[in-house]
């Protein structure tokens, strides 16, 4: 077996009691950090090298120094656990299977930021994982870990699980506050940004489930050794989501850097009888991937560098069998469906961009229309109030750069020239 993988969040999800805070462990980390002085932990987060997990790469440690101090404003801790982008699935496993490591990586966060109130924004559709986090937060408050005086520190935190109403939009951290606060989910105008004025016009850090989840694990080991494991500038483990046309699908936790091709060799490869066609690097929102990207690095430069993104590590992966357009105009629709509307070019430009779609994938379009698709992205691209117009227009342009003949071929002969049956998974049945 290999030892490529490095299971630290993942660790206990084999167990039968990994949710609880019996399987879990005492919050050893907490205690420590708790011990330190707030900046300490911040230097130490910021030493480990740790970027955000949510998708930007930010530098965690460096987001929670712009902190400002001394203001006499209340701080506050925002994790953002609104998964939802079509492929995507590690945040919501985290918390199911393991959610006293977000709950004690909130404990760090809030100290660190000289935050007393935080907050976990949930999607409200993930009942399970709702009730589950509740009784965590249950289990934190019954043995002093929340509350006041923590640890006999002297430090108090009020933690509060919030269910959101499930909106895609939501995952955008402005639109996430002005839910929060009782709004309609919204992006907002930066700047201000939320380090400055979030939630309640206070200093606010927003943090992605993974984020805060991965810091106990560097108070506890020490940030070398977290920096030892990754690339030069992409340092640290995350959690690789592979799905589709894959043997074994499913989370596996491994150092940044490592390639498609080594994780699909533990999971088992593509499909048998089958060979990969194209895949995204971080999910829908990031430009498509062939089988000529299989040993890009897995990491914020590498997968930049060949014109991707990294995004949430969303490994979708499809055989031959799969129709591009089919899939490009399923992606679209949701995009389009989960546009919030503030601006014109997400509004209007993804709605032209599915109604367009449809027609090729129908096989009633012309050449003329490729190039009223990428078009409209261009005036989408850099032009959206936020970053899920940009995301739609990623699809669009890497599917039409890598597969233009297969679009081309749908006009050419009247129709889709795949069966979808065969992409399904009784499809060889």
């Amino acid at each position: 077996m290999t030892t490529t993988l490095t299971p630290v969040l993942t660790a206990n999800w084999d167990q039968a009691n990994s949710f609880t805070l019996d399987g879990y462990g005492p919050y050893e980390a907490a205690k420590k950090a708790l011990g330190m002085d707030p900046d300490a932990v911040i230097q130490a987060v910021k030493d480990s090298g740790l970027r955000g997990r949510g998708g930007a790469g930010f530098p965690t440690g460096m987001k929670w120094g712009f902190i400002p101090q001394g203001d006499g404003k209340p701080h506050y801790l925002v994790v953002n656990a609104d998964e939802s982008e079509p492929g995507t699935c590690k945040d919501i496993p985290l918390m199911m299977a393991n959610p006293h490591s977000l709950i004690e990586g909130v404990i760090i966060t809030a100290f660190a930021i000289r935050a007393n109130h935080a907050f976990i924004y949930v999607r409200g559709e993930v009942v399970h994982v709702i009730r589950r986090l509740h009784a965590a937060v249950r289990e934190a408050y019954a043995k002093g870990y929340l509350g006041t005086d923590v640890f006999g520190s002297g430090y108090d935190l009020e933690l509060v699980v919030h269910s959101g109403a499930g909106a895609y939009i939501c995952g955008e951290e402005t639109a996430l506050l002005d839910s929060l606060e009782g709004f309609r989910g919204q992006p907002r105008l930066k700047p201000p940004f939320p380090a400055v004025a979030g939630l309640y016009a206070s200093p606010t850090v927003v943090n992605n489930v993974e984020s805060v989840a991965s810091v106990p694990s560097i108070i506890a080991n020490g940030a070398d050794w977290f920096a030892g494991m990754g690339t030069e500038k992409s340092k640290g483990f995350g959690i690789f989501s592979l799905s589709g046309h894959v043997t074994r699908p499913g989370q596996y936790e491994a150092p940044l850097g490592i390639t498609l091709r080594e994780l699909l060799d533990m999971a088992g490869g593509v499909r048998a009888g089958h060979q990969i066609k194209f895949w995204t690097p971080g999910g829908s929102s990031t430009p498509i991937f062939t089988d000529e990207h299989l040993d890009v690095p897995l990491d914020f430069e590498g997968v930049g560098a060949k014109g991707s993104m990294l995004g949430t590590r969303a490994l979708q992966i499809f055989d031959e069998t799969t129709c591009v357009v089919r899939t490009v105009l399923r992606w679209t629709e949701f995009y389009a469906h989960e546009s919030c509307g503030k601006c014109t070019p997400c509004r209007e430009g993804t709605y032209w961009l599915k109604q367009v779609l449809k027609r090729l994938e129908a096989g009633q379009g012309s050449e003329e229309d490729l190039s009223t698709i990428t078009d409209i992205a261009d005036n989408i691209l850099g032009r959206s109030f936020c970053a899920l117009g940009d995301g739609a227009t990623s699809p669009i342009h890497s599917s039409v750069k890598y597969f233009r003949e297969e679009y081309l071929k749908h006009f050419e002969i009247g129709g889709c020239p795949f069966d979808a049956k065969k992409s399904t998974v009784w499809g060889d049945q």
